[in-house]
């Protein structure tokens, strides 16, 4: 992976995108197998129903987990910094999840060159379900 470098990034540069495949049950299976997080609401159809919900939905650190790809697709894991991120919406089945990022500032810190980069999760209807922020360091 060729990082991009400090001098060569401008604020208002978009990340490539992360375009996801739909989340169906298997992607629910899949995510609390290797999470280790069985909570019934996203597996149980009854338990999501009896909570009042359509049907169950993707967990919210799943959709994090897609920001960081996105991350790491830009730029190795050890020049991230920090990453924030607040959960807006619930990712229900079907639901295409597509990571963007824009670079919104550059400025030094620690003796090095970063970028503050927004981070957003939406759906193929444009509504978000996370956003966010991340640190990241570039030679």
């Amino acid at each position: 992976m060729q990082a991009p470098r400090f001098n060569d990034v401008k604020v208002g540069d978009k990340l490539p995108p992360l375009a996801l495949p739909a989340i169906n049950r298997t992607t629910l299976a899949l995510y609390c197998g290797a999470s280790g997080d069985h909570n019934p609401i996203h597996i149980d159809l009854d338990f999501a129903r009896k909570a009042r919900m359509p049907d169950v939905f993707a967990h919210g650190m799943l959709s994090a987990a897609y920001l960081g790809r996105l991350l790491t697709g830009w730029v190795p894991q050890a020049q991230v910094r920090n990453v924030a991120i607040r959960f807006t919406g619930i990712t229900h089945l079907g639901n295409q999840p597509t990571c963007t990022g824009v670079v919104t500032e550059k400025f030094e810190a620690d003796g090095e060159q970063r970028v503050k980069v927004a981070l957003r999760c939406a759906n193929q209807y444009g509504e978000d379900k996370l956003l966010g922020e991340a640190i990241v360091a570039l030679k």
